[in-house]
């Protein structure tokens, strides 16, 4: 085949070059050169390369959410629905471009009367909510609301807690006057339901004669069929005018009859009652927030608890809807007071330390409230719902919790009331909706602090369970509830 078959280069005399040793070995000193070379020139060029990257790719990013966010709204149209017609609520909502629609369209949100709620939640409307939509009542609220269950929930909650032998449910002792009472649970009035209690409210009647009592139609409000008793005879006769059996067998309508607070706090001569709202998004887990704006309602007509005054609801009743018609009612001011001037006024005369001490059990007093009736509340996430807690303070700074409205009054009486009632509604809407702004049930209702607006946390078991397992991961300690720890720090105090 020939001398130099395969080696062409020299039968052709072809010039040939040997291959470098590097193109052989593609790694070569990349540990001893390479590496540090490039660090070396990532450290010289970080600082000039960085920054415009990462302020590009922030403004990137908040561009590409607000477009999403844009596109959703223009695909959904939030439409909303209200039984009330006031003026607070629809502006509210038209300002933020919302459309309003009948209850026969289909809604996003809908501010409803309690009726309705129960309407729309009844087994036999057949009503289904999608994930859009939202309502301003609890299906069941009226556990909380009316008056009667308040009272037995609060009482099963109590006992509950002393058969588990929590703390929380420690009683004084039984051979001091008035009998034993709950340490840190004592915030109602004693207070039976007629017909149901009347044998028991006779023999609690029959203990203290001199004592007065206050009865209250349980389905009520605004201070409808209440009166004044100091006399087992007057409430018997009244039955028999009003044609009402006490009778447990044959009573059909039920009301609370309660110790009247015979002691209240004064400031110029007049009982009051603060109101004060209450937003609850979510039962279970409990997730509340109390406005910061809650105010005082004062008689027209100066405190007296002679006989002759007995009947003169002008002198016990702070509700706005039976003082109005008083000759001594101001529409100016409409006989309120804020909250942060009661605060003032107490911390001038008081002391600050007593002061603190009446607000903090106001506080313990709502959460404790809520979680009587949060085991028994149909928590739906469709759900939130504003309450206006009434509570009296007696003249030793105690408070004592009246009823819970589920509906409070969104009636402007005054341009103050119209300005904090509009901030009520705004705040209460920031809390509730997620940051689009869009009706989602889906949402971890856990609003940006930004967001509270005048309301602050009262408690929130899902962020306290968070802060439980972060706690417990770290060190193996249980932690309880922040806010409530504190509150049980405040009750130790009694």
């Amino acid at each position: 085949m020939g001398h130099g078959f395969g080696e062409l280069a020299k039968v052709r005399g072809i010039v040939t070059h040997k291959i470098s040793p590097f193109e052989q070995r593609a790694f070569a000193n990349v540990l001893s050169k390479g590496v540090p070379n490039t660090l070396r020139r990532i450290r010289s060029q970080i600082f000039i390369v960085a920054p415009p990257f990462v302020m590009g790719y922030m403004i990137y990013n908040y561009i590409e959410n607000l477009h999403t966010q844009l596109n959703r709204h223009e695909r959904m149209k939030i439409c909303f629905c209200t039984d009330l017609d006031k003026s607070v609520l629809i502006s509210n909502f038209e300002k933020r471009g919302w459309v309003q629609v009948t209850a026969d369209d289909d809604w996003n949100f809908y501010w409803a009367g309690t009726g309705t709620c129960r309407n729309i939640f009844s087994v036999d409307s057949g009503y289904r909510m999608h994930d859009n939509q939202l309502i301003n009542h609890f299906p069941n609220h009226y556990e909380l609301s009316r008056k009667d269950l308040l009272v037995k929930n609060i009482k099963r909650y109590r006992k509950d807690l002393e058969r588990d032998g929590n703390p929380l449910a420690e009683k004084t002792e039984a051979n001091i006057p008035g009998g034993s009472k709950y340490l840190y649970l004592d915030f109602i009035p004693i207070t039976f339901v007629l017909p149901a209690d009347y044998n028991m409210f006779v023999e609690e009647y029959r203990k203290n004669p001199q004592s007065t009592w206050i009865m209250k139609p349980c389905g009520k409000s605004q201070g409808a069929g209440i009166f004044l008793i100091n006399k087992l005879s007057k409430l018997k006769r009244w039955s028999r005018e009003a044609k009402t059996s006490f009778h447990p067998q044959i009573g059909k309508e039920s009301y609370v009859i309660s110790r009247y607070i015979e002691n209240p706090l004064l400031i110029g001569g007049k009982k009051f009652d603060l109101r004060l709202y209450v937003l609850v998004t979510s039962f279970r887990p409990l997730k509340a927030y109390l406005f910061r704006l809650g105010f005082c309602r004062f008689c027209t007509v100066k405190y007296d608890t002679s006989v002759t005054e007995l009947d003169n609801m002008y002198v016990h009743l702070t509700n706005v809807s039976v003082q109005k018609h008083g000759g001594e009612y101001n529409n100016h001011h409409g006989g309120k007071w804020s909250v942060q001037n009661l605060r003032l006024y107490l911390e001038g005369t008081r002391g600050k330390e007593v002061t603190d001490k009446l607000f903090g059990s106001i506080t313990w007093l709502i959460v404790h409230s809520l979680k009587a009736v949060s085991s028994v509340m149909a928590s739906d996430r469709h759900c939130f719902e504003c309450y206006g807690y009434d509570i009296i303070i007696d003249n030793t700074l105690k408070p004592w919790l009246v009823e819970v409205n589920a509906s409070p009054s969104l009636t402007s009486t005054t341009a103050n009331d119209r300005i904090l009632k509009y901030k009520l509604i705004d705040n209460i809407l920031n809390i509730v909706l997620p940051p689009d702004g869009v009706p989602d049930v889906r949402w971890s209702k856990i609003p940006s602090p930004d967001m509270l607006g005048n309301f602050d946390l009262l408690i929130d078991e899902e962020i306290a369970a968070q802060d439980d397992n972060i706690q417990n991961s770290n060190n193996g300690k249980h932690r309880s509830n922040t806010i409530l720890s504190l509150m049980t720090l405040l009750a130790l105090k009694y």
